[in-house]
């Protein structure tokens, strides 16, 4: 009877320890499988896409990037640098709102890389977008001049900053842009300095010609200049240009009807001196033009109503007549003038500018250049539209 108790608990004992067992190693089966299906979860966590059709057009001092909204962004980061190989080690660029971005402060003249991430709500950068560059250009030169003469065009402006060589537009009609005749390379000397003036040789008389230059580096053609022109005739010892107007200088001294009927024939008229930084530009240019003090016919005439002044050409009406001063306070005519001299016997009825008194303001003389008997040599203005 007891060994059949003892068979008995024995068995018993042995089978709660197997299902013990079994059920410890189900529980670590299910632990496993558990883990397991956390980690497949953790796994299948997906960035934000890469932004697509990114594109950089550069501007004077800028770079515009545009790109496609991402599904789920909250922001972008814009990676940048002035060499490509753009990555997220690359200067970064937060917290930009839109899908579009202008990158200002720039130097000019020199190309920039981009790519763009988006971010999401939990700030989870996503891919890199591809990589695009574009050029901010060269700034324009200033103060193009033109100044001609006898089948020669002389062009000057400023250096720029950063320019490797210079292209020159040019063409017999306004309206210059870069699709016109282009002279390219103007470019190195001797000193390894860059040019900042050409001569236009060969050039036909009888002709207006216009000029806008720009600058150049290996990141392509800068922003154009203003334009410049001049005119060429064998009846014209020089031209120049001023705020869009072309002047010119009569060859030879004559009347101031001859210098008229000579500026109409060049499609023009004789100077209407509308401000006075025109008027001392004016004689700074041509009342000493080569070294020589030249007096010089303007479009001012009273003959109609004496001491009522007008310009020729009725392109101004503002007061030029006795005691008519400039904005500034200063005075339009010469101290005295005008003042048609000798009682008006031959009377003075034609406005001038005495380069050889060494003023730029006004006299009034008599047209035919005879004054009380003494010849005064006068060159005509001419002033082209």
């Amino acid at each position: 009877m007891k060994s059949t108790y003892y068979w008995f608990v024995l068995i018993v004992s042995i089978a709660v320890l197997v299902a013990s067992c079994m059920k410890s190693s189900d529980s670590k089966t299910a632990t496993a499988d558990n883990s397991s299906s956390s980690s497949d979860n953790s796994s299948t966590t997906l960035s934000l896409s890469a932004p697509s059709n990114l594109t950089a057009t550069g501007a004077a001092g800028q770079v515009t990037l545009d790109w496609n909204t991402v599904s789920g962004a909250n922001s972008y980061t814009v990676y940048w640098d002035n060499a490509t190989g753009i990555s997220f080690s690359s200067t970064a660029i937060t917290s930009v709102s839109t899908d579009n971005y202008s990158h200002s402060g720039l130097d000019n003249g020199s190309t920039y890389y981009y790519k763009v991430a988006a971010v999401d709500n939990d700030n989870t950068t996503g891919s890199l977008s591809s990589e695009v560059n574009a050029a901010t250009p060269l700034p324009a030169a200033d103060n193009l001049s033109a100044s001609g003469a006898n089948n020669t065009v002389t062009l000057t402006w400023n250096t720029v900053s950063g320019a490797t060589s210079y292209t020159l537009y040019w063409d017999n009609v306004s309206g210059i842009d870069s699709s016109d005749t282009a002279i390219t390379s103007i470019n190195i000397n001797t000193d390894n300095t860059t040019h900042d003036n050409y001569t236009h040789s060969n050039m036909d008389n009888g002709s207006t010609y216009y000029y806008k230059v720009a600058a150049v580096n290996s990141s392509g053609t800068g922003t154009l200049s203003s334009v410049a022109s001049a005119l060429l005739s064998a009846d014209i010892l020089g031209s120049e240009t001023y705020e869009g107007h072309t002047y010119a200088l009569t060859s030879n001294t004559m009347n101031w009807a001859a210098a008229a009927t000579a500026a109409a024939s060049a499609g023009g008229y004789l100077a209407t001196l509308n401000t006075k930084a025109e008027n001392v530009w004016l004689y700074n240019k041509f009342g000493a033009f080569g070294g020589t003090a030249r007096d010089l016919w303007i479009g001012a005439l009273d003959n109609v109503t004496e001491d009522t002044w007008y310009w020729y050409n009725g392109g101004v009406s503002d007061n030029i007549s006795v005691g008519a001063k400039w904005p500034d306070g200063t005075d339009k005519w010469a101290s005295g003038e005008p003042n048609d001299y000798n009682n008006g016997t031959p009377g003075e009825d034609c406005g001038t500018i005495r380069g050889s008194l060494n003023v730029s303001t006004w006299n009034d003389m008599p047209c035919s250049n005879a004054n009380g008997g003494h010849y005064t040599a006068f060159y005509g203005i001419i002033e082209i539209d």
